[in-house]
């Protein structure tokens, strides 16, 4: 029983797909990885982009609770180690416990951002995901070394991290579907004002999924083969990543450490849309079993 890796979760053009977006031109067989592009990848200065992190910096520094967010970092990266252990388990003996566990810092740290308004301010200072958006943000997220060092240190590989930057630069289209709340368009069929801001969406939506693993996977037992429990352990490692940058980003700010303003913006912006992806990639390889993927019935 081996977790899937991000090689086989993302394919060559996909990764293909990111150097473009990055406008690094590779060849033949050359792999495409995160450590193989910073140093390929232009730096450039965006006033309005580090301007959106200096606001964040302003309005929410001194809310955070460094000590609490410095234990959630070490909760999540617990959690990512014993990930590999989850998956050799295979599926559960009972509908709770190994996965719910595994979410357990990703909810300390939702409950102090609710509380403190983070996910409303973001919603009020972020700008939608446009492509020139998202373009900026993959461009700092290359760039900032720190981020991908913190990310080998939690057990992220090569791939594996090149996997989180392919989630962001080339999935345009679906997340713009996800809108901030303040920014839905009049005249939809439900009441906007109960609309969660869309940072807290992606991160409360993505903890319940992971929450919801045990249960769905001891439930529809005889279905589940090996490469669903493969997808659900890397899923569920890419949204816990996600959740892992937010926390790292919120706890510079509470610290005052090397963050510059642009890397702050990039790492809100990143991290939530690692997390949605992630979370409908789950529900389409894991949660929805077709006939397709589904294992062979014993009864045949």
């Amino acid at each position: 029983m081996t977790q899937t890796s991000a090689d086989e979760t993302t394919t060559v053009a996909q990764r293909r797909d990111l150097a473009n977006a990055l406008e690094v031109d590779v060849s033949g067989d050359e792999p495409v990885t995160w450590d193989g592009l910073a140093g390929r990848v232009e730096s450039t200065s965006d006033p309005a982009f580090a301007s959106i992190g200096e606001e964040i910096r302003a309005d929410l520094a001194g809310q955070l609770d460094a000590a609490l967010l410095e234990d959630v970092l070490d909760g999540l990266e617990r959690e990512l180690r014993r990930l590999p252990e989850v998956r050799a388990v295979g599926v559960p003996d009972e509908p709770g416990g190994n996965y719910v566990a595994v979410a357990e810092p990703g909810w300390r740290l939702y409950d102090h951002l609710l509380e403190i308004n983070f996910f409303e301010r973001l919603d009020e200072t972020m700008p939608r995901f446009t492509a020139e958006h998202v373009e900026r943000t993959t461009r700092e997220l290359v760039g900032t070394e720190s981020l991908s060092s913190a990310l080998e240190e939690i057990g992220f590989d090569e791939t594996e991290k090149t996997a989180l930057l392919v989630a962001v630069a080339t999935n345009n289209e679906r997340l713009a579907r996800w809108v901030p709340a303040n920014q839905i368009p009049d005249g939809v069929e439900f009441d906007t004002s109960k609309v969660p801001p869309l940072h807290q969406r992606a991160m409360g939506g993505a903890l319940l999924w992971i929450r919801g693993l045990d249960r769905h996977l001891w439930q529809y037992e005889p279905l589940v083969t090996e490469a669903i429990l493969d997808d659900a352990a890397w899923y569920t490692k890419a949204m816990l990543g996600g959740i892992y940058v937010t926390a790292l980003a919120a706890h510079d700010l509470a610290t005052a450490e090397s963050f510059s303003d642009e890397t702050v913006t990039a790492a809100f912006t990143g991290s939530a849309a690692i997390q949605i992806v992630s979370q409908e990639d789950l529900m389409r390889d894991v949660f929805y079993i077709t006939d397709e993927m589904r294992a062979p019935s014993k009864l045949r």
